[in-house]
Parts: structure tokens; sequence; C-alpha cells
């Protein structure tokens, strides 16, 4: 709440984020848009513990990230919060399956096999899982990064572009999944594109200019989504 984020100082000082207060609900779809240079990667990243603010505070759950040590705030995102990237994130020595339960593997903790099973059917990539990322599609990959964020069952997924490096195509496989894991599965997710086609799977949309929240839409559609957008110039700010 009230989250602030400012660089550097005098002249060069500029405000990311401008005391924004926004909540994402359990078992909600958020995608976050707005200009170059709005600030949607900034408040994302210091919401998912990525990154610190300069004001204000983040909850995930009942625990508050402010002031949290390194090594707490290392294991509060590898055991409540998942993470989608652009660029997949995928060691290309282990497999799809090792791929996807490194997090877990790493905590010393063994996966949850009814819901690993239901992942991995859901994803689509069963017979894929013995395979290695140089092996797989663009879209099977991003699809082993979404099911990796899944697996341990985190309190709220956060996805970075996820469709940036994807044709249309595996782009709406992606998406699709994302939602379904929302609808089935009551799972928490946050998105940041530029894409209104993308934004259009969310639930809702939060639109940022200048470091602010200055709208949200609920239910959007691809159409009205480009037209919001259009209301803003080059400079990030509405028109």
């Amino acid at each position: 709440m009230g989250l602030s984020k400012v660089y550097g100082a005098g002249d060069t000082r500029v405000v990311a984020l401008d005391e924004v207060s926004v909540s994402f609900a359990r078992g909600e779809f958020t995608a976050i848009m707005g200009p170059s240079g709005s600030g949607k990667s900034t408040l994302m990243h210091c919401a998912a513990g990525l990154d610190s603010a300069s004001g204000g505070s983040v909850h995930i759950g009942d625990t508050e990230l402010t002031g949290l040590a390194d090594k707490a705030l290392t294991r509060l995102r590898r055991d409540k919060i998942g993470f989608i990237f652009q660029s997949f994130n995928l060691l290309p020595t282990l497999t799809a399956l090792e791929n996807i339960t490194l997090p877990m593997d790493i905590a010393g903790r063994k996966p949850d096999k009814a819901w690993l099973d239901t992942v991995v059917d859901t994803v689509g990539l069963r017979d894929r899982l013995g395979h290695k990322p140089t092996e797989l599609s663009g879209g099977q990959q991003q699809r082993v990064a979404c099911a990796r964020a899944l697996a341990s069952r985190p309190e709220i997924i956060f996805a970075d572009e996820p469709t940036g490096n994807l044709d249309s195509r595996a782009g709406a496989e992606v998406l699709a999944f994302l939602r379904r894991s929302v609808r089935e599965m009551g799972q928490t997710v946050v998105m940041v594109t530029h894409d209104p086609v993308a934004a259009s799977y969310a639930d809702r949309v939060l639109f940022l200019a200048d470091g602010r929240v200055v709208d949200e839409m609920r239910e959007p559609t691809s159409d009205a989504v480009l037209e919001r957008m259009k209301q803003f110039d080059a400079a990030g700010r509405r028109s």
C-alpha cells in the first residue's frame, strides 16, 4: 500500500512509482498495462520482492516483505511466489520435468504428485517431460516455465511479458493455460504486458501512467483495451 519507488536524486531524480495502492485478489487474473516508463514493470518487481520499494509496504498473504532479511526474502520468493519470464529461464541441461520441479528440489521438498500430475496434464506436456529445452518449441518451453511456477502451489504468480518471445498461436496457448490455472486451480496471476490481446485473457486490467494507477477495466476485450491505450500519448500521460 502507498508504494513508492524513486531512482536517483536532484536533477536525475525519477519517480517510477508514486504512492500506488493496489491489491490482487486470490483466484483472479490481473493484467498491468501502460506506456513505456509508466512503472508497470517496477510495480511487479516491487510486489514480487525482486526490487525494494522506497516507501510504502508490500504484503504476500499475511507476510510483509518490507524489512525482510535477504535470506527470509529469498525463502518467501521460493515458497510463496511463482515467476514466469519472457526469456523462459529454463536450465538447458535439465529435462522438462526436472525444470518443473527444480524450485522444490532446491528447497528440499518433494512435490505433491497428484498436484504435479494435474499441472502437467493442464499444460499438455505429458509426452515431452523427458525432453530438454533445446528439444522443445518456444511455446512448449514457456509452458514448462508456467508449470514450474505452478508446481509448488504458490500464493501468487507474477508473469513478465510471458508471450513476448512467442508467435501468436503459442502465445494464445500459454495465455489460455494461465486463465485455466485461475479458473480451475484457483491460482492468482499478475501479468505485465503491452499486448491488448494478452490483456483480454485477464479478469481485469490495471492501467498505469507516470507511476500511478489511473484506470481499471473489468472483463476486458482486446478492442476495449486497445482503445484505452490510445488515450495515452507518447510521453506516458493520459491525453
